[in-house]
């Protein structure tokens, strides 16, 4: 695959996570959640979890900002899903690395995030792109929930 398509593939995958978010949506009955805000483009994500037994049984995020902030959130609801708490903290790292412009660790598949690359070129962006995944590891390490109302 040529540059300019791998670049429309990826294009079209951010859009349509954009346009069609997964596990978008409260979660009733979650154990964890926490909140992140970027404030100087205005994104907000809030992220809910429910882990039973060390492993993410459910996750889903109300998220209002840009496509690529909603997007980041929407792939990552799909892959963190039926992974244990050890293999999301490790997904999280491999992301980081991967947005910052660093080498993800051999045999990490990343899937549709990979999309998601180019915003290193972007400094501005690269908080968009992971504000759902700081989300993500706020409320794993707090280990409860955030009142909705804060």
């Amino acid at each position: 695959m040529m540059a300019g398509e791998l670049n429309d593939l990826y294009q079209d995958i951010i859009l349509d996570h954009s346009k069609n978010p997964r596990n978008s949506g409260y979660l009733e009955g979650a154990t964890h959640s926490a909140r992140e805000n970027n404030p100087l483009c205005g994104d907000r994500v809030s992220v809910y979890l429910t882990v039973q037994n060390a492993e993410i049984t459910d996750l889903t995020f109300e998220a209002r900002g840009c496509a690529i902030s909603v997007a980041s959130a929407s792939m990552m609801g799909q892959m963190m899903k039926g992974k244990s708490v050890a293999e999301a903290q490790n997904l999280f790292k491999q992301f980081i690395a991967l947005i910052n412009g660093s080498d993800v660790a051999e045999g990490v598949e990343l899937k549709d995030l990979q999309s998601l690359s180019g915003v290193k070129q972007f400094p501005t962006r690269v908080k968009c792109a992971t504000l759902s995944w700081h989300a993500l590891q706020h409320a794993l390490e707090s280990g409860g929930i955030e009142s909705k109302t804060s």
